[in-house]
């Protein structure tokens, strides 16, 4: 039994706070209870409600990264919860599905793509102000949605095409100062070789994580406080070295070998060796397939010997490379530590915020420190040796070849006719969806609180 035109009454009842006060829509601002509002139901969308919250929330993540809103927000931001709200409540009558393994892939993607962009884990953990475990937890429902949504969203428009007549009458109608402008795009190929860190200090590492363990067996402290005061995790750290519940598969895979095995929360793991340094695990529950452990990591110092014996490796290597001895490709493939592009020649891949795979950057979507080196590469050439952290947070030397390198420029028929094929393409898209979402509107309940009865809406149909 449908239960849309009931939201209005039984929402009070689960809202989860004693004394909490909502609003439905249509209530008069000036009720005096809205003086003690802490949260508010300022639309229903079939049986969904909106909350301020949610507004509230959208508007500051969309200020943290910089984005804009077409039109007013107080009005845009709403309608587009609204429009996202339409997409899931026809992916559940169409049985749109995303599996869990789908979501913890698309999570890791996206959650390399960020590190990337700030530069190191800890930098992230830093600007989010959460760790790593947070974010991810966080991401993964609000991906699983997105994912259903685009899923809809493919569905509505698989049968849509266009033919190259039609990209080329498109532009051919566009006045100059309208046609797009493509940004440089480059490939970039790497080599790396990750400096070695002493045996002495791996020892010293180890013995100061059995020193953790045996203190916490004796009884002279806890795993928290130890966790607190020497996990280099700064993440999870500051949670007593907490992850909160995580599935295996977004796990470094040897330290979930361990975490998945734990089953005494009285005992501390042997050492782990992961890609980030080294571990010792406390097992805190089990829910189903996932696990909530604290841990305390360590990374053992590389020294500036070490460093300099990579870098003189790479300069050496770079050498042979000159001379011929060898390509670039084979040295990529044969020598370098870099397990994510060795399988490539050395060429590196972009995961791009729709989640796409590609081997073309623009300069910003590099790191930083292999951007300021290929700006000023030609293309076929190769840098000299450099330093810098990966995105694993791991101090690695390497070299770079720029593959090639297309400048930005104005699209033109002949050179960017896919670029301008999915901009024609996208544009038809876009038609069927706004139509669909009009037509939607009219066959779904929709409640809208009446201070947004002047809003410019971008579709029509909202207020009935």
């Amino acid at each position: 039994m449908k239960k849309s035109k009931l939201i209005g009454l039984g929402l009070l009842a689960l809202l989860p706070f004693a004394g909490l006060i909502a609003q439905v829509p249509g209530t008069d601002d000036d009720d005096p209870t809205r003086r003690n509002v802490i949260d508010e139901v300022i639309w229903v969308v079939g049986d969904e409600p909106i909350l301020k919250s949610e507004v509230e929330g959208m508007r500051l993540q969309a200020e943290i990264e910089g984005l804009h809103w077409k039109g007013d927000p107080d009005c845009a931001i709403p309608e587009r919860i609204a429009v996202e709200k339409l997409f899931l409540h026809q992916a559940a009558i169409d049985s749109i599905e995303v599996t869990e393994s789908e979501v913890a892939s698309n999570v890791e993607q996206r959650l390399e793509y960020f590190i990337t962009q700030a530069g190191s884990r800890e930098k992230l953990e830093e600007y989010r102000g959460q760790k790593i475990s947070q974010i991810r937890t966080q991401m993964r429902e609000e991906l699983r949605k997105q994912m259903m949504i685009q899923r809809m969203r493919e569905k509505l428009v698989e049968d849509i095409t266009v033919s190259p007549a039609e990209v080329r009458r498109y532009f051919s109608t566009l006045p100059q100062d309208s046609i797009p402008f493509v940004p440089t795009v480059v490939e970039v190929q790497i080599l790396t070789q990750t400096p070695r860190v002493d045996q002495e200090e791996i020892n010293r590492i180890k013995d100061e994580l059995r020193e953790y363990t045996d203190r916490v067996n004796n009884g002279e402290t806890t795993f928290q406080t130890l966790a607190r005061m020497y996990s280099e995790d700064p993440g999870s750290a500051r949670y007593g070295g907490e992850l909160g519940f995580v599935g295996r598969g977004t796990l470094d895979p040897a330290f979930a070998a361990v975490a998945f095995n734990l089953t005494d929360p009285r005992k501390i793991s042997k050492i782990v060796e992961s890609e980030y340094g080294y571990h010792i695990i406390q097992l805190i529950d089990k829910r189903g397939d996932k696990v909530n452990v604290r841990h305390i990591l360590r990374k053992p110092q590389i020294s500036q010997e070490a460093i300099d014996k990579a870098m003189a490796r790479l300069d050496s290597i770079g050498n042979d490379i000159r001379e011929g001895k060898f390509t670039f490709d084979e040295g990529a493939t044969v020598i370098s530590d870099d397990k994510d592009t060795r399988n490539n020649h050395g060429l590196m891949a972009n995961v791009t915020e729709d989640m796409r795979r590609t081997s073309k950057f623009r300069m910003q979507d590099l790191p930083p420190e292999i951007a300021r080196i290929v700006d000023t590469l030609q293309v076929g050439g190769m840098s000299r040796p450099f330093q810098m952290i990966s995105s694993r947070g791991k101090t690695v030397c390497a070299i770079v070849k720029l593959k090639s390198r297309v400048d930005g420029h104005k699209a033109t028929i002949t050179e960017d006719f896919q670029v301008m094929k999915d901009i024609v393409l996208n544009k038809r898209r876009e038609e069927c969806i706004s139509d669909w979402i009009e037509k939607k509107i009219k066959t779904i309940y929709v409640r809208v609180n009446d201070r947004y009865r002047d809003c410019q809406f971008e579709h029509q149909g909202w207020i009935k």
